[in-house]
């Protein structure tokens, strides 16, 4: 498949139809097990002489279909699919980080992802390290010896600020140092391998799959970063790994190319771990995928016009959307954004928390719900929920105030959409 265009490698990238049957829709390939060649093909599958098939937990065809696909969509040179988007969130740092070692990342994060970080990896030795994606330099400033990754959000759920990914990008890459960006709330929207981050990961659970059916994630390797070229910034890809028979991996795996970091991720972290992506949730997400280009223009249409209607209302103190930046983060959004801002629009009532329960309580259409990215509008208070375990400061830093409400626009017709929000904000206004 030679096109570059979303709409095309969404249908056909990576398959064309089953070698055994020649069906065109990918197969779910559900078993656990490979059959072997000969003991000399198995052998040469656990050494990585061969590729191939040995068992679910680490590689599976269904699986690999869909690796396949997210790889050309977002210009990168492989994927490993996991089994949720908090997998992915942890595993692209497992991969490189180890006990004493840290990651500088934003404080524009998922509140799942910012207590997995604070403290289900600080326990673990991993040390998070928060900034300000405001002010880039603030990376550099967190830096010291011991830091393995930048991580950042391009689109950050709840605050919806755009990451300014090249000039951070730019900060860590004589350091040796990759930025790895969740891109879950932007698909197609933006890209980051082309503005120099190193790895890319997405919960598959939102608008990939796109219908709320199935939990899913994925880390894409870029396969621009010299790892090599930093031996001691990142002694897990350049020091023999006693996991694996000593390997090398930035040796080890030459012969397929610069895949030095997601074959480790694959076959040690996935491996040890365990996350892996059901193959019936990895043929789900294929079919979410097909509509995606057509999905995220709906979505961001819908949901630049939610950001107007809610600005010309006297009861909306605030609305949060990248339409509403300014300066050199109007500026960011437009560089890293082009083709559109996504689905998910914030705001807070004049009335706080007390007026924002009384909105989604009122809701109709709108479900209330934790998810985003789906192909239906639905609605939460983060505070109460998706950010509960956060602290005040915590909270405050992430984006989230006691009256915000987050909307995740979804694709039905804008006039159903906005009748509900009136409906429901006359209520809450009461």
């Amino acid at each position: 498949m030679t096109s570059k265009h979303p709409e095309t490698l969404a249908l056909h990238a990576g398959w064309r139809r089953d070698p055994a049957t020649h069906a065109v829709a990918v197969p779910i390939y559900q078993t656990t097990s490979f059959q072997f060649d000969s003991t000399e093909n198995a052998a040469n599958l656990f050494a990585l002489k061969e590729m191939g098939n040995i068992y679910t937990r680490i590689m599976n065809p269904t699986n690999d279909a869909l690796e396949q696909r997210i790889a050309a969509l977002e210009g990168g040179v492989a994927a490993l699919t996991v089994a949720s988007g908090q997998a992915a969130s942890a595993m692209t740092l497992q991969t490189l980080a180890r006990a004493g070692d840290n990651v500088v990342a934003s404080t524009d994060i998922y509140g799942g992802t910012w207590n997995l970080f604070n403290h289900t990896l600080r326990d673990q030795g991993i040390e998070v390290r928060f900034v300000d994606p405001g002010d880039p330099e603030a990376f550099a400033r967190a830096t010291d010896d011991r830091t393995r990754a930048y991580y950042a959000e391009t689109l950050p759920n709840p605050k919806l600020r755009v990451f300014p990914i090249a000039e951070v990008a730019a900060i860590g890459r004589p350091l040796g140092i990759p930025l790895i960006m969740d891109n879950t709330a932007a698909p197609l929207l933006a890209r980051p391998l082309d503005h120099g981050a190193a790895i890319v990961m997405y919960s598959l659970t939102k608008y990939l799959g796109g219908h709320g059916t199935s939990i899913g994630g994925v880390i894409i390797d870029g396969g621009k970063f010299d790892w090599a070229a930093h031996a001691a910034r990142q002694p897990a890809l350049n020091t023999p790994d006693p996991s694996y028979h000593g390997a090398v991996w930035v040796d080890a795996v030459k012969p397929l190319g610069p895949v030095a970091y997601i074959i480790r991720a694959r076959t040690v972290i996935l491996r040890d771990l365990g996350a892996a992506l059901s193959p019936f949730n990895a043929f789900l997400i294929l079919q979410g995928i097909e509509t995606l280009a057509l999905r995220m223009r709906a979505h961001s249409e819908n949901a630049t016009a939610v950001a107007r209607f809610l600005g010309g209302r006297a009861d909306v103190a605030r609305v949060i959307h990248p339409s509403t930046l300014t300066g050199r983060e109007a500026a960011w959004a437009a560089t890293y954004m082009p083709r559109g801002y996504s689905g998910l629009v914030g705001f807070e009532l004049a009335g706080g928390a007390a007026a924002g329960q009384r909105f989604i309580d009122a809701l109709k259409l709108i479900y209330h719900v934790a998810n985003i990215g789906d192909a239906r509008s639905l609605a939460i208070h983060p505070a109460s929920t998706t950010h509960s375990q956060l602290s005040a400061a915590e909270q405050h830093a992430s984006g989230v105030s006691p009256g915000y409400v987050r909307l995740s626009i979804g694709i039905e017709h804008i006039d159903d959409i906005l009748a509900d929000l009136t409906q429901a904000l006359d209520a809450a206004a009461g």
